[in-house]
């Protein structure tokens, strides 16, 4: 018995067709190109290049307290951005990150002012962390939802829930009856409650250091993340939808559950990157406190292309970014958000280059085909 299965889709799951263009070429270019933006915004702003490299430098590894700071945001990052990575797998591009983090800081802190000192951290730092991860799971599975039932994009509803999320957190810090901390005066700040003790997360233990076992958690994560992407039955599936959902449904892979996990799975992935905003210092949910994490994560994701060494090695990368932009107005006098539009310019020359490889392999294959006497579908007959 002979069944038709797409060429490219079995090349791509065993792993021996070559990208047309390579990542790291790809990503290190998009890198200089965006560092160059950087310095002309730095220079118009009347910043020479050694001052902003300067600054930089002592915002990041000046001292033990940058150099925790920095792997702190760099475990947010990666949360975030091994949640993208589980989503692209299966062909969908969560750029939700930031309201799932919002939500699932909304659920470590609702169960982190609830618990009683007395509880063990051991037990109340799970139970935090595993009310963040299910309330960012549940806010991307409204949009899983739409998509699989409705067809409706993805993009365009984590999108939309990102401005929902940020909205829910504003609402929960100003209103008494929900997480507002107790008004006793004027000067009362729209913020919770400080979490119980027992759920702050333990510090690494170097000194000077405000690191916290958030970045082991992360690096954790995603290793066994990787290792399930790549060996498991659960990976394939994922990889196997994303590549072509109409072969995989062939192969008897369901589809819509495969990529409602795929998306649920990522957004429970960037609640836990909203729990670990909480519980560190200064152990609050405050207007703002995702800080555009979100945004930085899919930056993250996108530079990575899938692979979690890279998904690691770029988290760190942006993580120091991110504390280096404070130092770099406050030294440097460069507005802090020159660093979002350099990750914004990465976005699109990343973008870019993704649409010109595929459109480049796409007439590649045609032109094969005709030149073959074929028709154009990749397509061949392989034993069942």
């Amino acid at each position: 018995m002979m069944t038709s299965f797409p060429t490219r889709v079995r090349s791509r799951l065993s792993g021996t067709t070559p990208s047309p263009r390579s990542p790291i070429v790809v990503g290190l270019c998009a890198l200089l190109v965006a560092a160059a933006v950087g310095l002309a915004l730095a220079a118009a702003a009347g910043a020479s290049p050694a001052t902003v490299a300067r600054a930089l430098v002592d915002g990041t590894l000046g001292s033990p307290f940058a150099v925790g700071t920095s792997m702190n945001s760099a475990a947010v990052l990666m949360l975030v951005a091994i949640g993208f990575t589980i989503a692209y797998r299966a062909g969908l591009v969560n750029v939700g990150g930031e309201g799932q983090i919002c939500l699932g800081g909304i659920g470590a802190t609702a169960v982190g002012v609830s618990l009683p000192d007395s509880v063990p951290s051991a037990v109340a730092i799970p139970i935090t962390l595993l009310a963040a991860v299910l309330g960012g799971a549940l806010w991307a599975a409204i949009a899983a939802w739409l998509k699989v039932r409705r067809g409706a994009s993805e993009i365009i509803t984590t999108l939309l829930l990102n401005f929902v999320g940020l909205a829910m957190v504003v609402l929960m810090v100003h209103e008494a009856a929900l997480l507002r901390q107790p008004v006793t005066s004027s000067e009362t700040l729209p913020q919770s409650e400080s979490l119980a003790e027992s759920t702050h997360l333990p510090l690494l233990g170097f000194t000077g250091n405000p690191a916290t076992i958030a970045i082991a958690l992360a690096v954790v994560l995603a290793i066994l993340i990787g290792i399930m992407l790549r060996n498991s039955a659960i990976g394939m599936r994922l990889r196997s939808v994303g590549l072509s959902p109409s072969a995989a449904a062939r192969l008897g892979v369901p589809i819509d559950r495969t990529a409602f996990l795929g998306l649920t799975a990522a957004g429970g992935c960037a609640g836990l990157a909203g729990g670990l905003l909480v519980t560190t210092a200064p152990f609050v949910l405050a207007e703002g406190f995702s800080s555009g994490f979100g945004f930085s994560g899919l930056v993250v994701g996108l530079l990575a292309r899938g692979s979690m060494t890279a998904v690691a090695a770029v988290s760190l990368l942006f993580g120091f970014l991110v504390s280096g932009g404070i130092n770099l107005q406050l030294e440097a006098g460069v507005p802090s958000s020159t660093i979002t539009v350099v990750e914004s310019v990465l976005v699109l020359l990343i973008a870019a280059a993704a649409w010109w490889a595929s459109s480049s392999s796409t007439r590649s294959v045609e032109s094969a085909g005709k030149q073959a006497g074929r028709p154009s579908v990749d397509t061949e007959e392989v034993p069942a």
